[in-house]
């Protein structure tokens, strides 16, 4: 077996910020499944100096005083042996207080000039970004390690363009698309229910676990579909209130299953109040949901023009979290942009051409906001048009549009 695939970007990254003196500490986040640990271990195996790696996952249990001891050990290496150390924690965000904990030993760390760099790994944004903002805040650089892209999914497994928007960027699924049936039980069972039962249930307040999962359900029956929290409540059991279903919405979100992106309209106030579109943030969760009798009706019916405009929108959520820019779509009675994108001041209103008839509102669009740039994702030929493999190839060349 030849060696690991090395997401090169993101390796590169987060090895560079190691070098020098340890100013920051290194925080990892990410879905669950996509190779964290597996580059941090590359990374960690690698370092010239003494490492240490300990992950809270294997621990029914963790607590702070675990973390303690791990940090000491790694402090103990380092200075017996007059080394850099490097600390790599995985799964941080399960050890209550563990925000605090880091702070304190960072801190004695600084003080007592001990050179140990720390790496911290997490799967769930919600947890992870409450304890960095709540007492991390200036001591840490943060690494997104979004689902494998394209051009990464084909360079190590060889997948085409269309294996790829079905079967997604989880790497291990990835090894099983020549058997489907198999494939979509490791999607479901080692990956969403363990993201929903584990990573959801046993951090976060949930008063209704069961609706949890049946929003999540309706989210890859309707990818990328604009769908109101009354609609949602009219087709769920045992809804209660929209309050509920929105806080259902956003614990999927920040578990990085989800993506819920809301009406561009130029008002702050309007967007935080407009009804939601739905991105599933891989197209293998919304694939693997699928009831086998409604697989050919996934492949080669309207829901196929649905799971490729979901797919550019995910790769958009990845684009808009790498650079600081937001996501949003517009609608206006029967006028619709399918994603609206704010970069600075630069405003680009992207059309995906799915195979799927439906009037686009680009033109429209554009009357309204006169300097934004337009682009037909999927179309060819003119000079707004951007082939889907050229997309997905490259998407932030939807921020390099002239027109």
């Amino acid at each position: 077996m030849g060696a690991p695939f090395v997401r090169r970007e993101l390796y590169d990254a987060l090895e560079g910020n190691l070098r020098g003196a340890p100013r920051l500490i290194q925080v990892v986040t990410g879905p669950r499944q996509v190779g964290k640990t597996t580059l941090a271990v590359q990374v960690h195996d690698r370092w010239p100096g003494t490492r240490s790696y300990a992950t809270s996952d294997d621990l029914r249990t963790p607590d702070r005083d675990w973390l303690r001891a791990r940090w000491e050990e790694a402090r103990a290496q380092a200075g017996h042996r007059g080394r850099d150390g490097l600390l790599v924690l995985d799964e941080v965000q399960k050890i209550p207080g563990w925000s605090e904990t880091v702070k304190s030993l960072w801190d004695g760390d600084r003080r007592s000039r001990v050179r140990l760099r720390v790496v911290l790994l997490g799967s769930s944004a919600l947890l992870v970004g409450r304890g960095l903002t709540e007492s991390l805040a200036g001591r840490f650089e943060l690494h997104r390690h979004p689902h494998w892209s394209y051009p990464e999914c084909r360079a190590a497994f060889g997948v085409s363009l269309e294996e790829w928007w079905r079967f997604g960027g989880y790497p291990a699924g990835l090894l099983m698309r020549r058997d489907p049936p198999r494939w979509s039980r490791y999607i479901r069972d080692a990956i969403i229910e363990t993201v929903i039962g584990r990573d959801i249930l046993l951090t976060s307040p949930v008063q209704k676990p069961a609706l949890l999962r049946q929003v999540f359900g309706m989210a890859c029956g309707h990818p990328a579909e604009i769908v109101s929290l009354q609609k949602m409540l009219g087709q769920l059991v045992d809804a209660g209130n929209a309050t509920t279903v929105a806080h259902h919405l956003h614990l999927l979100s920040a578990a990085y299953l989800l993506a819920v992106l809301p009406r561009w309209s130029g008002s702050r106030l309007l967007i935080r109040g407009s009804i939601p579109k739905l991105i599933v943030r891989d197209n293998a969760l919304a694939d693997a949901m699928v009831p086998p009798d409604l697989e050919r009706a996934r492949l080669f019916g309207p829901m196929r023009g649905r799971l490729i405009e979901n797919a550019v929108g995910a790769a958009l959520v990845v684009l808009s979290e790498r650079t600081g820019a937001e996501l949003f779509y517009w609608r206006d009675r029967q006028d619709e942009v399918d994603f609206v994108l704010r970069h600075g001041s630069r405003l680009v209103a992207i059309e995906v051409k799915s195979g799927r008839p439906r009037a686009s509102g680009l033109a429209v669009f554009r009357r309204r906001w006169p300097t934004a740039k337009s682009v037909l994702v999927g179309g060819t030929g003119a000079d707004d048009c951007l082939p889907l493999d050229r997309f997905f190839e490259d998407p932030s060349s939807v921020l390099k549009s002239e027109r």
